[in-house]
């Protein structure tokens, strides 16, 4: 899990096909020093992806054909700035909203309004994806966990702070930019209950009502 609170950005070093999927070089400085662990979890644009050959100056990911299929990770070139989180430590804190790193979307930013050294977005909302965005709900877009300020029918927006432009890839973004997105786990499963009745309620009380249980 992750918690959608952007620790460091990453450039991109080469994307290169790998069988049928790719492999994603980074170059990475983290903030602590501590570079992740082999087998260790990142989400780079919110992504989540398993660390290969880390070292001082970055690491290396592979991309599967899944992953290729639903995000624009592939697309990468080399130079572009990426988000990236490391995994929620059991116990940390939580400063975001809980984040799978499952990318759920493709939307597109629709526009930017400057408000002082404020933005507020309107970026596209796919109907697919519509009952699972709600306002005063939680959303992230590359990685970066955000609050929905309003939904259309179409559509939904989102107000950014200062630092999170500046900490972030966000603060480059311009109208027609591709973002991933990915919904409130939470949303989720209300959806499916609401959607399918009793399918779902085992699911929502590990969540609500004190987690996992031992098997007899």
């Amino acid at each position: 899990m992750f918690t959608g609170l952007i620790e460091s950005t990453g450039t991109v070093r080469r994307v290169t096909p790998r069988g049928a999927g790719y492999r994603l070089q980074l170059e990475v400085r983290w903030p602590d020093g501590r570079p992740p662990l082999q087998g260790d979890s990142v989400a780079v644009n919110g992504a989540c992806l398993t660390v290969l050959e880390p070292s001082g100056e970055g690491f290396a990911a592979d991309l599967s054909p899944e992953t290729v299929r639903r995000t624009l990770l592939s697309h990468l070139r080399s130079g572009q700035t990426v988000n990236l989180e490391r995994a929620l430590r059991f116990g940390g804190r939580l400063g975001g909203h809980l984040v799978q790193g499952h990318v759920d979307g493709v939307v597109r930013l629709l526009q930017v309004r400057n408000e002082g050294s404020f933005q507020r977005w309107r970026l596209s909302l796919p109907p697919e994806l519509a009952p699972e965005v709600a306002a005063k709900g939680s959303v992230t877009l590359d990685g970066v966990s955000l609050t929905v300020a309003s939904t259309g029918p179409r559509h939904f927006e989102v107000a950014l702070i200062p630092e999170t432009l500046r900490a972030t890839t966000l603060g480059s973004a311009t109208p027609g930019r591709e973002l991933h997105l990915e919904t409130d786990v939470l949303a989720k499963y209300v959806r499916r209950s609401l959607e399918h009745p009793g399918t779902s309620g085992k699911a929502l009380e590990e969540i609500f009502g004190g987690g996992h249980r031992a098997a007899d």
